[in-house]
């Protein structure tokens, strides 16, 4: 097991890696003692539920299990948790456990953010994306329909334990998913990180055990140190959000889950990258080299057919960076030197909606239900 810490003062936590976690007391000793209750999936459920619950001694009424998927980060999937907490008489001293993906560690954070004011939460991520980049970092939060991840709060975790065997029963279509998220971060800030996933990606698509932990002990590193520097995303943080505006347009047209989280920030990093090219700031050839890797992975490097440009401005209207009626991007100065700016030409930005809209291609969906 390798251990990683997330510097924040008294709420500073652990990031454990490493295969086996689950069922291994040693990994839980903090928890001992104490109130827990636990939210899974139906589809996490049927892989890991039975290990942890041993191992915690949990009782049928600690445990929660809901409808996998995207669709559930909602509203009313809080009111039904937060009854059941209610029902249960979780104390404020007791804790939560998210055992799952983005959409379970995102739903169970937010619901530990406000329940009594806020109780302590477990993030126990089971996919790469979230391995790599939601369980990090405190931000909870559910989707309302005009918008992805509207409604939240920032809520660090106590502990995050990442046992990478639970990467081995992912489908194929998230394991890449959480491969666009790795991308991201050497784009952003690590160029020879990014060259590294370039001369290993085989490797890593092989879920080789030293290549993947790597692939995810760098990516936290570097998120935990710019959450260190930024907790409430004034600043730096923001920059973690490198292809996420595109992403999240594209996520509120299609229909929550009808994309993946990280299919739509592949096409984003792959519009970042080009914008940040006609806007000269990087060079051709590294901006096709970044469209080129994310389409060796067998991710989508253009939106939904039939999204148009208006599509994009009308849902990038509602980005959370947008300040003073202004949108601000993260692009791209050089690779691995992300900015936040306001300061680009629309023009070219235009051009860079109409390039990826107008262009010719075939569905993703079709070749990645499996």
């Amino acid at each position: 097991m390798q251990t990683l810490d997330v510097a924040l003062g008294d709420r500073s936590y652990p990031i454990h890696i490493g295969a086996g976690l689950l069922g291994d007391p040693r990994s839980w000793a903090a928890l001992r003692g104490r109130a827990l209750r636990l939210v899974t999936d139906s589809h996490v459920a049927a892989h890991y539920l039975d290990p942890v619950v041993r191992v915690l001694g949990l009782q049928t009424a600690a445990v929660r299990v809901i409808p996998a998927g995207e669709p559930q980060k909602n509203l009313q999937q809080v009111e039904a948790l937060l009854d059941w907490l209610l029902e249960t008489r979780l104390p404020r001293d007791g804790c939560l456990i998210a055992l799952g993906g983005g959409v379970i560690g995102d739903l169970v954070g937010f619901c530990a953010a406000i329940y009594q004011r806020g109780i302590d939460f477990v993030q126990v991520p089971t996919t790469l994306l979230a391995q790599v980049d939601s369980s990090v970092g405190g931000k909870t939060g559910v989707n309302h329909p005009r918008g992805k991840n509207m409604i939240g709060a920032f809520h660090q975790p106590r502990l995050v334990l990442a046992d990478t065997d639970t990467l081995r029963s992912l489908p194929r279509r998230e394991l890449l998913a959480g491969l666009a998220e790795v991308i991201k971060y050497g784009m952003l800030g690590d160029r020879g990180f990014l060259g590294w996933i370039d001369a290993h990606l085989d490797r890593l698509l092989a879920l080789e055990p030293e290549a993947i932990a790597h692939a995810i002990r760098r990516s936290c590193e570097m998120k935990a140190e710019i959450v260190a520097r930024d907790e409430r995303e004034g600043g730096p943080r923001a920059l973690l959000n490198l292809g996420h505006t595109f992403a999240h347009a594209i996520e509120t047209h299609a229909g929550y889950g009808e994309w993946l989280h990280g299919e739509a920030v592949a096409t984003g990093l792959c519009m970042a990258a080009d914008l940040s090219a006609r806007l000269g700031w990087i060079g051709h050839d590294d901006a096709q080299s970044c469209i080129a890797l994310i389409e060796r992975c067998g991710l989508p490097v253009r939106p939904p057919a039939g999204m148009s440009p208006d599509d994009f401005v009308r849902n990038m209207a509602l980005d959370k960076k947008v300040a003073g009626g202004r949108l601000r991007l993260v692009l791209l100065r050089a690779l691995g030197e992300a900015v936040v700016t306001g300061d680009f030409d629309p023009a070219k930005l235009a051009e860079t909606l109409d390039h990826f809209c107008s262009a010719s291609h075939v569905s993703h969906l079709a070749s990645r239900q499996q």
